[in-house]
């Protein structure tokens, strides 16, 4: 690798008259370095400034759910996501014969990277475990169109919540340091931190630890065995609000990468990067796990992040919930053909923008949900459709939804008849709410409009 003529010791001053000029950019993971040749062109300069002056501004995910999720510029592209696992039997009867998977609460460095490679500027493979990055890249010049090196680096935060715990870990690893050509990186130097600009209620007070923020040149980070930084953010109980004493906590964390050139280039110097923000919560809802704290009253509720879970049933001849996944696919793919009928029925929880409310505070909406959809079950398919008794009359959108049967009741606003209703096996009907009840007990769902979780339905 070049070193820049003209450029003594780090900290040394460039010698006069040289135009030694720097251009630092915070580019998504997916960009490739440019070589020379390519930024040579100053349209391609002008492209990728563009793109990251976008990132400086912070960016929230589309699937942020809660206050955070107006708080930034909200993504376009959907977060990256794993694969769905699907619900399981675990034995042939009994009231536990049916298990929803558990969601991930560990996240490995190697999984963060293979799932930033694309668009996606954030991976969510639950609410336990989220990560982001950035592409650092400054482009070293004489005078402000010459280029003649370039340095780079990746950065990966992993936040991760351990099972009915109240801290989240935030993992740093500053990696895939390269360079090119000429450069001075020696006096390059590289300050990582994290902060947590807004809280629900401003009244809350965090615990921070960890060794962040710090600063490093970037060949310092270069000769290190592993560039890894961690940081730990908790909020005792008691600081929250939310009905039926949920005692939640959100807020927004921002991860901080800032560059400074060395004396004697010219350029925006302190440059910061802000990789996608996290919106961590902090619950102690009486209706969710852990709500005790076993021994320790401190350790009541859980942290997890406040990003929509996906429910996933499935219609394979094996799944125990067929029946109840066959009729909500047909609900969100021909809702035209089910009962009752409207033209216009369009139900919730296909899409981060319509998401599907938990409801569980409420008994008596919850009782009118289902009465409802009892109701138009007898209408449409007979005083009979129990099949004396094998069938259940199954309801989407679930009871447990406040867009449940009976939402117009409640909601002046909200559109009539948009649910459906259908006789399905009793069993599968069963099963489907054992594992929607696991669902939300596992996600840590809470009730209201502060929360949210869409449907996917495989085969």
């Amino acid at each position: 690798m070049g070193v820049l003529t003209g450029v003594a010791a780090p900290g040394a001053a460039a010698i006069p008259g040289e135009g030694l000029h720097a251009q630092t950019l915070m580019l998504p993971m997916s960009t490739p370095v440019p070589t020379l040749k390519q930024l040579s062109d100053p349209a391609t300069r002008t492209q990728l400034g563009e793109q990251s002056r976008r990132l400086a501004a912070g960016q929230t995910a589309l699937e942020t759910v809660g206050p955070a999720a107006k708080f930034g510029t909200r993504m376009s592209v959907p977060a990256s996501v794993p694969k769905p696992l699907p619900p399981r039997r675990v034995k042939a009867t009994g009231p536990a014969a049916v298990s929803y998977p558990t969601p991930a609460h560990t996240l490995s460095l190697a999984d963060c990277e293979k799932h930033m490679r694309g668009d996606a500027a954030i991976y969510i493979k639950s609410r336990f475990a989220v990560c982001t990055g950035i592409h650092v890249i400054t482009i070293w010049m004489r005078t402000h169109d010459k280029p003649i090196g370039t340095s780079s680096f990746d950065l990966y935060v992993r936040g991760t919540v351990k099972e009915n715990d109240r801290t989240i870990h935030f993992d740093y690893d500053a990696v895939n340091f390269k360079k090119q050509n000429t450069t001075a990186t020696s006096g390059l130097k590289i300050k990582l931190e994290g902060n947590i600009p807004k809280d629900w209620p401003a009244r809350a007070n965090p615990k921070i630890a960890g060794n962040l923020p710090v600063t490093r040149t970037f060949d310092q980070l270069q000769q290190m065995p592993a560039a890894h930084f961690t940081h730990t953010v908790r909020y005792k109980p008691g600081q929250g609000t939310g009905s039926g004493k949920a005692d939640v906590v959100f807020a927004v964390y921002q991860p901080l990468v800032t560059l400074t050139l060395p004396p004697g280039w010219v350029g925006d110097s302190p440059a910061v990067g802000k990789p996608a923000m996290f919106a961590p919560r902090w619950d102690a809802g009486k209706y969710l796990s852990n709500p005790t704290g076993g021994a320790n009253p401190d350790n009541r509720g859980a942290a997890s992040f406040s990003y929509l879970a996906t429910l996933v049933y499935s219609t394979n001849a094996a799944a125990p919930e067929r029946g109840v996944a066959a009729h909500i696919k047909k609900a969100y793919t021909n809702p035209g053909a089910t009962k009752p009928t409207n033209h216009n029925k369009k139900i919730a929880g296909q899409t981060p923008a319509d998401p599907l409310f938990r409801l569980i505070l409420d008994d008596r909406r919850r009782k009118a949900n289902h009465s409802t959809a009892v109701s138009n079950c007898r209408r449409y398919f007979g005083a009979g459709y129990t099949d004396h008794g094998t069938k259940d009359c199954d309801e989407f959108p679930f009871q447990s939804t406040y867009q449940g049967c009976a939402q117009p009741r409640f909601d002046p606003h909200a559109e009539k008849n948009n649910f459906s209703v259908l006789p399905v096996k009793a069993r599968q009907n069963q099963d489907a709410g054992i594992l929607l009840g696991q669902f939300y007990k596992k996600n840590r769902i809470i009730d209201g409009m502060d929360d949210g979780f869409l449907i996917k339905i495989t085969s």
